[in-house]
């Protein structure tokens, strides 16, 4: 009986962090009605350092770049919603930035590995071919307590990528340090989470060369 309790908790709990999206996902399927998005498109999605990326299709200009990222969402979620955010699109490339909040949430650097497992494999049974990146978790000062975590799930990540084909690993680590080795806290914006364009100006060279 406490099983089945236990059960029914985490179903309910899942449900209600999947349906808190439910808006975000209408509001997607309202602008392909609006906008046909471009015809298989390298589809950008994942949690707030996608959403909040506005010069995304400028930093890029002349690759079809489509953002479907979703503020707030975990790993998981981007598996969930991945037929309405990613294979809906046909893309030719995606590129997943996510895992941050999972950890933050208290998800452990091998569950967070793993829900990324989930969602590249899911990914692969309807688009076998589809290269897939993945943008390194960044280092938050906010979250400094869980950067040994990050940093653990960011090694997972990348060595099992760099075992699947057509699949990569960009990381974006590097050139958010100053020349001391110290990650630049000027970067982000003042809840010291999230980036200003100074933090999207250091990914956009790193990013480039990756995208088809």
């Amino acid at each position: 009986m406490r099983f089945f309790f236990l059960a029914l908790l985490f179903v309910s709990r899942l449900t209600l962090a999947q349906n808190k999206f439910d808006s975000n996902i209408a509001a997607f399927e309202a602008a392909d009605r609006q906008t046909p998005p471009p015809s298989r498109p390298i589809v950008f999605t994942g949690s707030s350092s996608i959403v909040k990326w506005g010069s995304l299709a400028q930093d890029f200009a002349g690759k079809p770049v489509l953002n479907r990222g979703f503020g707030g969402s975990e790993l998981s979620d981007v598996r969930h919603f991945a037929d309405q955010v990613i294979l809906v699109y046909k893309p030719k490339q995606v590129v997943v930035y996510a895992g941050e909040n999972d950890i933050a949430n208290d998800h452990s650097a091998q569950e967070t590995c793993q829900r990324l497992v989930d969602l590249f494999t899911y990914v692969r049974q309807h688009q076998p071919n589809v290269p897939f990146d993945f943008i390194s978790i960044k280092l938050s000062p906010s979250r400094r307590k869980y950067w040994p975590v990050v940093q653990e799930a960011n090694e997972l990540i990348k060595n099992y990528l760099a075992k699947q084909k057509n699949a990569r690993f960009i990381d974006i680590r590097p050139a958010m340090n100053d020349a001391s080795g110290h990650l630049m806290g000027s970067l982000f914006l003042a809840d010291s989470l999230h980036m200003n364009p100074s933090g999207y100006a250091k990914w956009v060279p790193v990013v480039k060369p990756y995208l088809r």
